[in-house]
Parts: structure tokens; C-alpha cells; sequence
């Protein structure tokens, strides 16, 4: 019995279309796959930038020179603590100075890496909770500040009054890193000299 022959238009136009739909929903799916990983990846570089930026216009820097404060005494042995006086660099967001990281060494083997915070003292230049050799540091005086607290604004000054350990005899030297909790570590390193006087610059 002879078959009557196969028409396969129609199979091949739906074929097409299926075929068809089915790249549509590929592309689309494909598309959006990309579009979210360039979204995230744009997402991402933005925050990137905003954090450098502020991590940039907050940072501190050294104004004027470092006075070390030597022990009671007719002929003082030791550095009890020194006065740093710092501002905020041109441009500079202000920055919460109490939730400040100041951290010691020097190369007789003292060390600590987290001086307690006294908080802020009077305008004389003095820090109820510093005493001689203390593991304190604190704000001694504000000098143009408007906010209150130990927020340091622009065009403002604040003296930090660090305390050092016994270990800071003459002929040493040593380093106090100030770590903000934003923007860049403010490092400074001086050197005690042989002679000592109740107050002097540090170099």
C-alpha cells in the first residue's frame, strides 16, 4: 500500500519558532546576567572611590615641633610625656579623635599598642588622667575648635598629650603612631637627647 507523501511545512515553521523563542529566552537571560555583574561591578568601584576619598581628605599632620616633658626632678632622667600638636590637612573632613588608635615603641623595649584614652583636659595644657610614665594619652588643649568634644574640625588645632614609659631615657629613640578610625596613620619618630631640661623640643 503506497503511503501519501509527508508534508513538513508546518513541523518546519514550528520548529523555527521554538527554536527561535528559544534563543530569545538565551539572550535575555544572557543579557541579564551581564547587565547585574556590570551593575554590581559599577556598584563596587563606586564604593571603592567614595572610601579612598574620605580615607584621603582625612588625615592628620604634624603642626609645629614636638615637646617632650621631662620627669620632676633638679637633674631629670626620663621623658614623662610629650605634647603634639596636630590639624587636619588641607581640605580635611574632621575626624573623632577619641576613637583614635596611639600606639608606642622605641629601642629600649618599651611598647604598647593601645594607649588609653584620657579624654579632653583644660585649655591650660593639662590631662586630669596624665601622670609621669602613664600608659594614658589624652587632648590638652583645643586651639580654634568649634564642635565640642574631641571632634578636630578644619583650621583647628588640638595638642595631644601622649604618655611614655620609663623607658624613655636620654639617647632614645621612638615612635608613636596615631590611627584614626578614618583616613591615614600619622607616624612620628624622635629621638631623646643626652641632656635633658624640663621642657624641650624633640627632633
Amino acid at each position: 500500500m503506497d503511503l501519501l507523501p509527508t508534508c513538513e511545512n508546518g513541523f518546519t515553521g514550528l520548529e523555527a519558532a521554538i527554536v527561535l523563542i528559544a534563543f530569545v529566552v538565551v539572550a535575555a537571560s544572557f543579557s541579564y546576567v551581564v547587565l547585574g555583574a556590570g551593575f554590581f561591578t559599577s556598584q563596587t568601584a563606586q564604593s571603592t572611590v567614595h572610601t579612598g576619598v574620605s580615607q584621603a581628605s582625612s588625615s592628620m599632620q604634624v603642626v609645629g615641633n614636638t615637646y617632650g616633658i621631662a620627669n620632676s626632678g633638679i637633674a631629670p632622667t626620663a621623658i614623662s610625656y610629650v605634647n603634639v600638636t596636630v590639624a587636619l590637612t588641607a581640605g580635611g573632613t574632621p575626624i573623632d579623635l577619641s576613637a583614635m588608635v596611639v600606639s608606642y615603641t622605641d629601642n629600649n623595649g618599651g611598647h604598647d599598642a593601645n594607649l588609653s584614652y584620657g579624654g579632653i583636659g583644660t585649655d591650660s595644657g593639662t590631662c586630669p588622667t596624665l601622670t609621669t610614665h602613664s600608659n594614658y594619652w589624652c587632648i590638652g588643649q583645643k586651639i580654634n575648635n568649634v564642635t565640642t568634644g574631641a571632634m578636630l574640625d578644619n583650621d583647628a588645632q588640638m595638642v595631644l598629650m601622649v604618655g611614655l614609659p620609663s623607658s624613655a631615657t636620654p639617647n632614645t629613640q621612638f615612635s608613636i603612631n596615631f590611627q584614626p578610625s578614618v583616613g591615614a596613620v600619622l607616624p612620628i619618630q624622635r629621638t631623646i637627647p643626652g641632656g635633658l631640661t624640663a621642657v624641650q623640643p624633640l627632633y
